[in-house]
């Protein structure tokens, strides 16, 4: 499907005008937000915030039944595509020690991830938009969805029916990044965020008396080859133009310092960008364990989290996006990445 961008010369400066105008009261809605953070699928404070600023726009509102999710119809003038437009509502469990006059208000819950100011963003859009709604061509699904710290919300507004009623033809999101410059738009073609999975593996060997080693079965030594070997696994196994990056990032064992454990934990991630790489990851993970168990007498339990699936842009709508981009702000402040973003977060909770 190919979409005209149309807010060329004046039209372009007026709707920048009107936008520039709802940027006091978008700020106003992120900072309510940023003091009352909320995680996981229930964020009924976040929706009650969303639900005031659309207030009094000609909107179908549908409320999610399984989480605190909301979407807001705004139908069009004239026929056309259905847009979903989408922001993530949810906190992370972390405390913010920014000092600053908005900061959160709730122990060991911060917005640290930019969800707030994708929500105020969207809602503003939402404002912008249905005050033009006379001369939009289709329709536009405002998504406000909570669950995007590695709860899966957006599958189950999925199961719940958002991409239908009307069908939706393409979806758009816009994740703020400190390391873009101010103004700019930064996108690519094809893979833009990497699988992530997490893993636990548990070298199971046989404890004993430090002084005699050889009366156990050490996991530690074990646990200790198979981080090196996961190195190679991917320094020696991976095409480097379809890359893997996998990090080990917590090592458990023992309890006392004279006595061997009976078990090393092994924890940590691996992100891909192609479903053939992340397939070999994990099965690559599993031979290299069970190998290096094998070889010392010891037993792996491997325990794969699966996470999102690689993110993977539409090539006509990223054109799409760059032509827009163009019109509204200017050419130069379009950016093409280089490269993909390895940072996201598993869809479930690991429990160790």
């Amino acid at each position: 499907m190919s979409i005209e961008p149309r807010v060329e010369g004046e039209a372009g400066q007026a709707l920048q005008q009107q936008a520039q105008a709802l940027l006091p009261d978008a700020i106003a809605l992120r900072r309510r937000i940023h003091e009352h953070p909320e995680l996981g699928l229930d964020n009924p404070r976040t929706r009650e915030a969303i639900l005031e600023s659309l207030a009094g726009l000609d909107l179908e509102l549908q409320h999610s039944e399984q989480t605190s999710g909301l979407v807001a119809l705004l139908r069009g003038g004239k026929p056309g595509p259905t847009i979903l437009l989408r922001a993530d509502t949810d906190a992370l469990p972390m405390p913010e020690d920014t000092g600053l006059p908005f900061a959160s208000k709730q122990e060991n819950r911060m917005h640290a991830c930019g969800h707030d100011a994708h929500v105020a963003m969207l809602a503003s859009g939402a404002r912008l938009l249905a005050g033009r709604r006379a001369e939009l061509a289709g329709n536009v699904k405002f998504v406000f969805q909570p669950g995007e710290e590695g709860l899966g919300g957006a599958k189950i507004l999925i199961e719940e029916g958002l991409l239908t009623q009307p069908e939706v033809d393409a979806a758009f999101a816009i994740h703020i990044d400190p390391t873009v410059p101010a103004g700019a738009v930064a996108s690519r073609p094809g893979a833009l965020l990497a699988a992530a999975d997490a893993f636990v593996v548990d070298v199971v060997g046989k404890g004993g008396h430090a002084s005699m080693p050889h009366h156990t079965v050490d996991p530690i030594p074990v646990a200790c080859e198979i981080v090196s070997a996961l190195q190679s696994l991917v320094t020696r196994r991976v095409n480097v133009f379809d890359p893997a990056v996998l990090s080990v990032t917590q090592v458990k064992a023992g309890t006392a310092f004279n006595v061997v454990p009976e078990i090393a934990q092994i924890m940590g991630t691996i992100r891909t960008v192609s479903p053939r790489t992340r397939d070999f990851m994990r099965k690559g993970l599993e031979r290299v364990v069970a190998g290096v168990c094998a070889a010392h007498e010891t037993t792996g339990d491997v325990r794969l989290f699966p996470g999102y699936p690689v993110t993977l842009n539409d090539d006509g709508f990223v054109e799409f996006a760059r032509r827009v981009s163009r019109d509204v702000v200017g050419e130069e402040r379009w950016i093409e990445m280089p490269a993909p973003i390895d940072a996201a977060s598993p869809t479930r909770k690991v429990v160790h």
